[in-house]
């Protein structure tokens, strides 16, 4: 499919994710882009994480003569029939036994070897001999020629990702080099006027470049050579010329940014004039403005600026092709079932992939969803696993099993401490304590306000909450809440005092209207940004305001 543009952009038109790859792989099909990469020819020492481009075929024999395989005496096995050790045969040392090392090639005319362990000298007419106390078989202790590999034997097909071993068997059969397909070269362009390199001085305004950072990491992690371009500012004429001439030297060319309809949007229009523009728009979360294309006999992408959307558009629709034009599939993420804490909602008609918090509480395994912000990197940081909401499911409800595909090992999982409460600094040292003390343990915190961390132990859906809840009445922190949310449902717990707080409000520095208690609140100058309600900040603010008889609604915020 081909959509047509206009000198800027084009307006999204949002395809399903199984429709936008059909339609990108037909015109890379059409354009001979979904074939494997030439071969090239490299040193061992360089194969480790190569794709082999064709097969290895065995040049020599492993070993390439009957070899010894343990310290001892060669002998014709023949000659030690019949010994027993009230019958013990002696064979005289250098003609009939010869000593021999692990390795050393078998002396003509012998079949066997005997351990050093297992055998005696005696000297008989002034000559050594060996005294053997029990006969052996024929190729006892021998590693005969071929054993490992034989030649013109088969050793490694062609699409075989080379391991440490693999490497160890091409040289063991006579090879130096060895045949792979040529890396993906792919270059990464960050468009966009208010970027700054990582380190620079920031503005109002400016963000720091990272994404190629991330970008060209995913890529090299699938084997690509990267290209990281300079930042392009937001001239069309620039990003035109910059992506033709990264087309001209590189497989695929990701421009990063200028992928939606905005007034300074300029890649679709750049992409459908150097070629075919086939997707500009998929429903996918996060994603959505996504740009795939062929431009200039190569391959093309425009992948959305918000940084989680751009890492997991690449990852679930770019990588693939620099996989297979390896001869490879991604390789399969380890899946496990898990409860969601709360109840998730989803758009219909676009495929979610929602990031989770794991964590092994009793008997099963209980996922925490994590912020869905497309620019919040810390959410794919936090994350466990994945969560794919189809496009026509509406999400999932608290307590509902879903199947996760896992980020990181089950082993990290069982081995995590499930905090879900208040949040706190001290939660962050303690969480890199733990992990400096005891690198196999791990503690996870998803910060939803005190209440929140309450009900989560008393579904028992986390170890530990932290809370820090005013009981107006009694006015004592945490038990009252702790007596009727966890002790009245039959949850035992242990209350810890963990930190104390000193709470006031933040002001703009050196507290420009000078505000001095609650009471400042009810200017009409002074605009409020209150916490969520359940935060233990809330509670207090609310009771401290009833105290004074401050009636909520008259503040401002």
């Amino acid at each position: 499919m081909t959509i047509k543009v206009d000198e800027r952009n084009i307006y999204l038109h949002d395809v399903a994710l199984s429709e936008a790859l059909a339609s990108w792989h037909a015109a890379l099909d059409a354009a001979g882009l979904l074939d494997t990469l030439p071969g090239e020819t490299i040193a061992l020492d360089q194969a480790l994480g190569r794709v082999t481009a064709e097969p290895v075929w065995a040049r020599i024999s492993s070993p390439h003569y009957h070899a010894a395989a343990m310290d001892g005496y060669a002998v014709r096995a023949e000659e030690t029939r019949g010994a027993t050790e009230t019958s013990p045969r002696l064979l005289k040392i250098g003609s009939r036994a010869h000593p021999v090392d692990t390795g050393d090639p078998l002396p003509p005319d012998t079949n066997a070897v005997i351990k050093i362990e297992d055998t005696h000298i005696v000297t008989q007419d002034g000559v050594e001999h060996i005294e053997i106390l029990a006969s052996t078989p024929p190729w006892r202790y021998v590693r005969p020629m071929g054993e490992d590999m034989v030649a013109t034997e088969l050793v490694l097909p062609a699409n075989h990702r080379i391991r440490p071993q693999d490497i160890g068997a091409i040289a063991g059969c006579g090879h130096t080099q060895v045949t792979v397909y040529r890396r993906p070269r792919v270059a990464i362009i960050p468009t966009g006027t208010e970027l700054v390199k990582p380190g620079e001085s920031l503005k109002p305004g400016a963000i720091i470049e990272y994404n190629s950072l991330v970008l060209g990491a995913l890529a090299e992690e699938a084997g690509a050579v990267v290209t990281r371009l300079p930042i392009e500012i937001d001239v069309r004429a620039a990003i035109k010329a910059t992506v033709e001439q990264a087309l001209a030297t590189h497989d695929l060319v990701v421009v990063n940014a200028g992928s939606s309809a905005g007034s300074e949007d300029f890649t679709a229009s750049i992409v459908a004039e150097l070629g075919t523009l086939c997707v500009h728009g998929i429903a996918m979360r996060p994603g959505h403005p996504v740009i795939l294309g062929v431009a200039n006999g190569k391959a093309i992408a425009g992948i959305p600026g918000f940084p989680v959307s751009a890492a997991m558009t690449f990852d679930i629709i770019v990588r693939p092709l620099l996989y297979r034009w390896q001869g490879q599939l991604p390789p399969d993420l380890p899946k496990l079932d898990a409860v969601l804490t709360r109840k998730v909602l989803s758009p219909m008609g676009e495929d979610e992939f929602m990031r989770v918090a794991l964590g092994r509480v009793g008997d099963r395994i209980v996922a925490t969803p994590l912020s869905s912000g497309s620019g919040v990197i810390m959410s794919l940081v936090k994350a466990d696993g994945i969560v794919t909401i189809p496009r026509f499911s509406e999400g999932h409800h608290a307590g509902e099993t879903v199947t996760v595909d896992l980020l990181r090992s089950p082993r990290i999982i069982d081995n995590t401490i499930v905090a879900i409460g208040s949040h706190d600094m001290t939660l962050d040292l303690l969480a890199d304590l733990l992990q400096r003390k005891h690198p196999t343990l791990r503690l996870s915190s998803s910060h939803v306000g005190s209440v929140s961390g309450l009900l989560a132990l008393q579904r028992n859906e986390a170890h530990l909450a932290g809370s820090h809840l005013l009981d107006e009445e009694s006015g004592e922190y945490n038990t009252g809440y702790i007596q009727r949310m966890l002790v009245d449902h039959g949850v035992h717990v242990v209350l810890l005092g963990f930190v104390n707080r000193t709470q006031g409000l933040i002001v703009p520095k050196g507290n420009p209207k000078g505000l001095g208690a609650l009471d400042d609140l009810l200017r009409d100058d002074v605009v409020f940004v209150n916490r969520q309600r359940g935060a233990g900040t809330r509670v207090l603010l609310d009771y401290e305001l009833k105290k004074r008889a401050i009636n909520a609604r008259q503040i401002q915020g």
